[in-house]
């Protein structure tokens, strides 16, 4: 799956709300100032030829919807990141969240109560 741009993702999270959009659909929904509608109709085409969008025609208009749920996309960006940053591993992640973002007792009580709910399959 070839990786995303900032405005990509950005065009990709209003298919992700609307479920399935025109052209114009997307257009009214970004803030301004607005890309010319010929320019954000060549990004969408270049969403599909990427694989993260299809189409249905009805006469000369393209309905375009996601074929990547956001979850599926979230986890592979999220994997990459790990992968890429954090030598695969968890546990350099939230050390560098714990040291860079000052996570606040309570959030780390919140991850520990996440981490032991995952790990006693009584408490599921």
């Amino acid at each position: 799956m070839e990786k995303l741009s900032k405005n990509e993702e950005e065009l990709m999270c209003i298919f992700w709300e609307l479920d399935k959009a025109l052209v114009r659909d997307v257009l009214n929904l970004l803030p301004e100032p607005k890309p010319p509608y010929t320019t954000l109709a060549s990004s969408i085409k270049l969403l599909e030829k990427k694989g993260y969008l299809n189409h249905r025609t009805y006469g000369n208009i393209h309905e375009y919807y996601p074929i990547i749920s956001q979850t599926d996309y979230r986890k592979k960006s999220l994997n990459d990141l790990i992968h890429n940053f954090f030598d695969g591993s968890a546990a350099n992640v939230l050390s560098f969240m714990i040291k860079e973002k000052g996570i606040s007792d309570k959030e780390i009580e919140e991850l520990q109560k996440l981490i032991d709910d995952n790990l006693d399959p009584e408490k599921k």
